[in-house]
């Protein structure tokens, strides 16, 4: 039988702890505990960054990992804004229009829309972020709130959502300049959740109606919507995490406030490792490779808790010598 240095080209080193700056691949013979060790991918995990500077919950939310956007939410249905940079978040300048339950589509912090929302009744008020300041635009055709968001401050999508008190199947797609309706979603729903790159493909799933909670996850093409792999557990008022119909994140929500996670590859769901803080009704922005989710209702009330998603991860395994 050959030897690792046969087959590879170099020994084994030993060590009494881990080595220092491990790369992935690196193997090891822990002399301590007299086992074989690797540095492997692991799960991807949830890591606690620092806290948002107002509590709130059904923000509009959005950007990447290092460079995201909250505006409005609740308690008061608030006009204030938050920059994040990728370590702190910032109090920048205010939505024109304070409100809760709005929706998100952006880039990253220089460039968003925020649209619709609930200000003393729904509304289709959209506004423009131009890293500075917000302007409003043209409105959406139908007033509503708790509709996902997809896409780009030029190429956007929004839709479902509540539309005072009915659930909504409405599907608007936007050009830089105005929204026009295109095809519905199959199943009329608010509080729904999505990510797309543009108003051309996304990915929409859970959501409720009068007639109940649901775990059904469509797909945009452009035109039409399909429904594909549900959800493994009913969700509403998660947050969306993703810019791509082929890679998203479904975070927290509820029912009961769940810290659970669950993966989609284009094909199905995957439940992955938990939120630090159980909540719902956050925010999120990132991909499936570096995410971010924010503030929202936990069980004592509403959190300033943010959190970091990383996928993969490096972690330390042992090896099966049998």
């Amino acid at each position: 039988m050959s030897d690792y240095k046969t087959i590879h080209g170099i020994s084994i080193r030993d060590y009494t702890t881990d080595p220092d700056n491990l790369i992935l691949g690196q193997v090891w013979f822990d002399k301590t505990n007299n086992v074989l060790q690797f540095q492997a991918t692991g799960a991807g995990a949830w890591a606690t960054g620092n806290a948002v500077n107002a509590a709130r919950q059904l923000p509009a939310g959005g950007g990447t990992q290092t460079s995201a956007l909250m505006a409005g939410g609740n308690p008061g249905s608030t006009a204030a804004n938050e920059s994040y940079n990728g370590t702190s978040w910032t109090e920048v300048n205010n939505l024109n229009t304070g409100r809760h339950a709005a929706s998100f589509a952006g880039a990253d912090n220089t460039a968003a829309i925020v649209f619709t929302g609930y200000s003393d009744s729904y509304v289709a008020i959209t506004e423009l972020w131009d890293g500075t300041s917000f302007s409003e635009v043209n409105d959406m055709n139908t007033a509503r709130g708790t509709l996902a968001g997809a896409g780009t401050s030029t190429s956007a999508l929004g839709t479902g959502g509540n539309a005072s008190g009915s659930a909504s199947a409405a599907n608007e797609s936007w050009n830089g300049t105005s929204w026009t309706e295109v095809g519905d979603l199959n199943l009329a729903r608010w509080e729904i959740m999505g990510v797309g790159a543009s108003n051309t493909a996304a990915v929409v799933f859970g959501g409720q109606s009068p007639g109940g909670t649901f775990n059904n996850t469509e797909t945009w093409n452009g035109t039409a919507w399909t429904e594909v792999g549900n959800l493994n557990a009913v969700r509403t008022k998660g947050a969306s995490v993703g810019a791509s119909l082929t890679a998203a994140l479904c975070v927290g929500g509820n029912p009961g406030k769940t810290a659970n996670t669950e993966s989609w590859n284009g094909t199905a769901w995957t439940e992955v490792n938990n939120l630090n803080t159980a909540r719902a009704e956050l925010g999120g922005a990132g991909t499936t490779a570096a995410g971010l989710a924010f503030s929202g209702e936990a069980p004592g009330g509403n959190t300033t808790a943010s959190e970091e998603w990383s996928d993969p991860v490096l972690a330390v395994k042992t090896a099966d010598t049998d």
